[in-house]
């Protein structure tokens, strides 16, 4: 086994944007076999350099679109511009560069806590995250494929409801939906942004699987690429712990699909709704 995707202390490390001025970072890349940089990666690190202009407001919501692709093996410049600061709401644009390009635009709104109603969609029920096999031992027949990609330790431990899409690829009727638990493969610093930038970086690792699993493919088998990402912050999230992350992908036309995911703590609290669109091309 050769694959080696990267530590856990590799994604924090690099989610700690390096600060230059008040309103300028610089972001190291998760470099891979490919030297593309990874969507929900940069996606955090932009969460990140806008929440340190931010100081003591909450992350509830980040949108992103994806201009072009860049090339993990050299740093991405970071651009925050301070469009609004209320009494309750903050709002933040981001630009990614590199080379002078534009590789990233996005938007994040926070706000100051405070209590007021509180209502959500229940939870679905499903087992528990300790009666579920690991993913390496899910796909443990298939460990010698693509260098052992499919069994090689991972920065999150996965533990899917339903087949994962190695699996799920070989059925009879391949479903949109996927539902897996998560949690941090390590310990994480007690930090609220740090875990929404954190969740930001799986969702986008994650949100693929649904809608690759209805072409029957998967995420080293075909061609995809992020185009907009977005998440809504309900609660704070504790990675250390396991979250359920229910996705869904609704659509799929013109060579894109999009997912959705609904995330929930072991309390059944809903922490986070995202939504992510990809594009997988004209031969799709």
């Amino acid at each position: 086994m050769s694959y080696r995707w990267p530590t856990l202390a590799d994604v924090i490390d690099t989610l700690h944007v390096a600060r230059v001025d008040d309103h300028h970072f610089v972001a190291t890349q998760l470099d891979n076999p490919g030297h593309h940089i990874v969507g929900g990666h940069i996606a955090g690190q932009a969460l990140m350099a806008a929440s340190l202009t931010a100081p003591g407001r909450a992350a509830h919501s980040v949108h992103v679109y994806y201009v072009r692709a860049g090339d993990a093996r050299n740093p991405v410049d970071l651009h925050v511009d301070v469009a609004r600061d209320g009494g309750t709401l903050s709002t933040r644009k981001i630009t990614a560069r590199q080379d002078g390009q534009i590789l990233l635009e996005a938007l994040a709104s926070f706000n100051v806590p405070f209590e007021s109603l509180d209502y959500q969609q229940p939870m679905p029920d499903v087992a528990d995250p300790e009666s579920l096999a690991p993913i390496q031992q899910q796909l443990a027949a298939h460990a010698d494929e693509l260098d052992g990609h499919w069994v090689a330790p991972r920065p999150f431990e996965l533990r899917y409801v339903d087949p994962p899409p190695r699996l799920a690829i070989d059925l009879a009727e391949p479903t949109p939906r996927l539902r897996m638990w998560w949690r941090a493969n390590g310990s994480v610093p007690d930090d609220e942004v740090l875990h929404s930038c954190l969740l930001t970086y799986l969702s986008g690792t994650t949100m693929v699987e649904p809608a690759l699993v209805m072409r029957r493919a998967t995420p080293v088998s075909t061609f995809n690429a992020l185009i907009d990402h977005a998440l809504w912050f309900h609660r704070p999230v504790d990675l250390a712990d396991w979250v359920l992350s229910d996705q869904v992908s609704a659509s799929g036309v013109a060579g894109r699909g999009l997912t959705t995911s609904t995330m929930y703590n072991r309390e059944g609290q809903m922490v986070c709704v995202a939504t992510q669109e990809l594009y997988f091309g004209r031969g799709s």
